[in-house]
């Protein structure tokens, strides 16, 4: 798929994904990349972005980048990476005697094409402990804040620009729009990356790359794995071929139900395959959570490879593999940590023949959504509250069992049928039950109980990458956990999470 793109380098800022959201937003492609990966500028790449980062840029071990691969593209350097800007081209960086974090008044004291239309005095997030003091020959001030005179700079010369803020975060009253302006004013993009645009492109890159033989593609009913499995259909028509794995680990009634909304909304072949034992056996004793993800994924493969023996000349399988599962997936950069494995990213077994199409593996959640909605798909399926590949494996706690699995289903079913009374489903990004593997006691009439912990979660997000607990209405939880203690037998207690992510993650395992 050919794009003008914008490169960001990820220096280990909390908020890289946050600078790729909004070059997004702004109908721009953006893809995230190391420092340690060399940049090759084609026609494509339109502008570079710099993050922010935890380190300091004297320190001995500090992530670099090679400046003179970076010449001929408009630049922008945040936080991080204008410091590192700064020094490459022989500034000094300091320490700054005043440490500089959270809310400042940035003022703006030259004109330039980065700041155009923007209040001369405006509200900006800061979050550093380093300063420029001095800067490099050809450079100039363009921005001051109460802590510095260098608050963003810029050098016409190199196209190169440098904030010491955090345009990318809701706290800079005017980040879009400086964001916009490095886009549309200094890089000259289009701004061509749309629903229409990717359906387009990623259908004639789908042909291209499987000219000929048959596709096979789990179809979960989820948002992912259905606007994948749709997008592949339009590519090749007949050839694609879908299977719903029923895992056992689904939700209540999920498999049956889900077989019969896809067959009657999607014109493609999907046959229903029930491996709940299967799968539900090679998990017997099972509690680690990474060990749990591999076996599923691998016993995924394994139905795959089953389900393609009933097909002929079978030479693709499809994933619904987003962007979000690739950057948690992987250390992107020596800075960046590995969170957790997705079986949707793992990877194929050597002896599997087959190659791997992920149409969905460069856009976000609220991306996948829109590309759905272009794509006619329902609002039913695209309104669905994610799902994770591994199913109720990963919220389980501990080991699995059918008693647990059953117990877990009808609790969430309980919650998610709550939620959709009272008109909050569509509020929420993402809402489940969570199964944790301890006991308390309880009182139910006379007698003492020794029963299990429900967990309830529920958060609201746009992209899943951050995310913050959603706040119900008293009597909405309070009718949900009496339903739950009361009809699902072995639970006596049911609590609420309230963490954001970050630090937690939207899962529990």
């Amino acid at each position: 798929m050919e794009n003008e793109k914008i490169i960001i380098i990820d220096f280990g800022s909390q908020y890289t994904q946050l600078i790729a959201r909004r070059v997004r937003e702004a109908n721009v492609f953006s893809e995230i990349i190391p420092p340690g990966k060399k940049v090759k500028l084609d026609a494509n790449i339109k502008g570079i972005i710099l993050s922010g980062g935890p380190k300091s840029v004297y320190d001995k071990d500090s992530p670099r980048v090679n400046f003179d691969d970076l010449l001929n593209v408009p630049v922008l350097g945040i936080c991080y990476g204008m410091q590192l800007m700064a020094e490459n081209f022989n500034g000094n960086v300091m320490q700054s005697e005043k440490r500089e974090y959270g809310k400042a008044i940035l003022e703006v004291i030259s004109d330039n094409p980065l700041f155009r239309d923007i209040n001369k005095t405006s509200s900006v997030l800061m979050s550093h402990s380093d300063k420029v003091v001095t800067l490099p020959n050809g450079f100039k001030s363009i921005a001051i804040s109460g802590n510095t005179d260098n608050a963003a700079i810029m050098c016409a010369e190199k196209n190169m620009y440098g904030i010491q803020f955090h345009p990318e975060v809701v706290h800079t009253e005017f980040g879009s729009k400086i964001i916009h302006n490095f886009l549309y004013d200094i890089c000259n993009t289009k701004g061509n990356w749309n629903p229409s645009n990717f359906i387009n492109n990623v259908i004639e890159d789908i042909r291209a790359f499987a000219p000929d033989g048959n596709v096979i593609s789990g179809v979960s009913g989820g948002v992912d794995s259905t606007v994948a499995s749709e997008l592949v259909h339009r590519a090749i028509g007949s050839r694609m071929n879908g299977f719903m794995i029923d895992t056992g680990l689904l939700r209540k009634n999920e498999g049956k139900e889900t077989i019969k909304t896809l067959r009657s909304l999607l014109d493609m072949s999907i046959e229903y395959i029930d491996e709940s034992n299967l799968f539900l056996s090679n998990l017997n004793n099972i509690s680690d959570p990474e060990t749990k993800r591999k076996i599923i994924g691998k016993t995924f493969i394994n139905v795959f490879e089953k389900a393609a023996g009933r097909v002929e000349n079978v030479k693709y399988l499809v994933q619904g593999t987003i962007y979000p599962d690739r950057i948690e997936s992987s250390s992107i950069n020596g800075p960046s940590s590995t969170i957790k494995s997705h079986h949707n990213v793992g990877g194929l077994p050597e002896r599997m023949h087959l190659k791997l199409i992920e149409p969905l593996k460069d856009l976000f959640k609220d991306e996948v959504r829109k590309v759905g909605k272009a794509l006619n798909i329902p609002e039913e399926l695209l309104k669905r509250h994610p799902f994770p590949g591994p199913g109720l494996a990963v919220r389980i706690l501990g080991n699995i069992d059918r008693n647990n699995v059953n117990i877990l289903q009808q609790a969430d079913n309980i919650y998610i049928s709550t939620i959709r009374k009272h008109g909050l489903y569509d509020d929420i990004w993402q809402a489940f039950a969570v199964f944790l593997p301890i006991r308390t006691v309880g009182v139910m009439g006379d007698n003492r109980t020794y029963e299990n912990v429900i967990v309830l979660r529920a958060v609201t997000s746009v992209d899943g990458m951050t995310a913050d607990w959603y706040d119900f209405p008293k009597q909405v939880l309070h009718e949900t956990s009496t339903r739950i203690i009361n009809e699902v037998n072995g639970v006596n207690r049911v609590v609420y999470d309230i963490s954001t992510k970050p630090p937690s993650t939207i899962e529990w395992e």
